[in-house]
């Protein structure tokens, strides 16, 4: 590859994105080509980024905004990891409330710096279930209608649409959704994995690796309710310092403080979209991590990385995502680590780092709409 291939990775919050470039990554690195990967968040103390870093990744974070309100500091990412690793591929993870990524990110790169890099075509992620509901095949909790604007706006613009998590849902469920989303979203090839399982990654990491995106005619978005959607949501980015009068199980404690979470969200009516958790050993030691996230209002919690024993102290860092008041979200992480790591609690929890808000209103650096001849 004589230009670093530059791939972006979008999809709603929970769809599995991070596992999927995790994916990509190993699959890549096993082949001896050199790859660097680039988070994206609207606020700060990123879990994707310490995850990604655990695992080896040479990665760099674009925080304070989506890629394309922060253009010139995914471009600055970039060059930094051009500069520091010399990477052959580099993959960028876009914000999950992010939509028109390709008048405001891709198609922009292609036009300013088209001589340094290749652009793949961009893939929009999605998660089976919450698809399902959001096409109308199933019910279930949802959001409210201008953020399945956003949801709906991701998959319009997607060169390629990818249902991930297919090992939860059967062929035949996973079929009607294929054929529902290839009927609404015609521009879009529609392609079916499990990055988790490593299912059928094959045909998606040739079509992203080996192809350029074909620039067409840039989607309507009406910024006002993507705006507003954006609001609806809110986002809260913690780190916790766990202290334990006795060693204890880490993961144990990461299930106990989602599970809290999840009761106090589900009670007070907010719509899940995603939380995640780590916890590293000691004073944040990289090495020894475990995970855990959550993708809905009526699902399990599901473990991912796992600790090498127990401990006695560690670091929590919580990235939570939700349709409800960052207020709210904010008071109910401090009640969860209050009721989980109580007096009657083997374990202390206290939170040393905060930050609650809504997203601001999109502001893209570049829109490219001319219809491209």
């Amino acid at each position: 590859m004589l230009r670093p291939h530059f791939i972006i990775l979008g999809g709603f919050l929970g769809s599995g994105k991070t596992t999927a470039i995790q994916r990509l990554g190993e699959h890549l690195t096993s082949q001896g080509i050199r790859v660097g990967m680039i988070t994206n968040d609207q606020g700060n103390d990123l879990v994707d980024t310490q995850l990604l870093r655990n695992c080896g990744f040479a990665t760099q974070e674009v925080a304070g905004g989506c890629f394309c309100c922060r253009f010139d500091r995914l471009m600055d990412a970039a060059r930094f990891l051009k500069s520091d690793v010399g990477p052959e591929v580099l993959v960028a993870e876009a914000v999950g409330s992010c939509t028109d990524l390709s008048a405001t990110v891709t198609y922009p790169m292609r036009r300013l710096f088209g001589d340094s890099y290749t652009v793949a075509p961009l893939s929009v992620m999605v998660d089976p279930i919450r698809a399902r509901r959001v096409m109308g095949l199933d019910a279930g909790e949802g959001f409210a209608g201008d953020v399945e604007y956003i949801y709906r706006k991701q998959l319009e613009e997607a060169d390629l649409i990818v249902m991930n998590k297919v090992d939860l849902l059967s062929d035949a469920r996973i079929n009607e959704l294929g054929t529902t989303l290839s009927e609404a979203f015609p521009r879009a090839e529609v392609m079916a994995v499990s990055s988790r399982d490593g299912l059928q990654l094959g045909a998606w990491f040739d079509r992203i690796l080996y192809s350029a995106q074909r620039p067409r005619a840039s989607i309507d978005v009406d910024y006002d309710v993507y705006a507003t959607g954006e609001a609806r949501l809110g986002w809260v980015n913690a780190s916790l310092v766990a202290l334990g009068a006795a060693s204890f199980d880490g993961p144990a404690l990461l299930l106990a403080l989602a599970r809290e979470l999840q009761r106090q969200l589900v009670a007070a009516g907010a719509v899940i979209a995603h939380l995640k958790m780590t916890l590293a050993a000691g004073q944040g030691d990289a090495s020894n991590v475990a995970s855990i996230q959550l993708v809905g209002n009526d699902v399990e919690p599901t473990p991912g990385r796992s600790l090498d024993g127990p401990m006695t102290e560690g670091w929590v860092v919580v990235n939570l995502r939700a349709q409800a008041s960052y207020r709210f979200l904010e008071s109910a992480l401090r009640l969860a680590a209050e009721k989980v790591g109580g007096p009657a609690s083997a374990v202390s929890l206290s939170i040393a780092f905060v930050q609650a808000f809504s997203p601001s209103r999109p502001t893209p650096t570049h829109r490219e709409t001319m219809t491209p001849g």
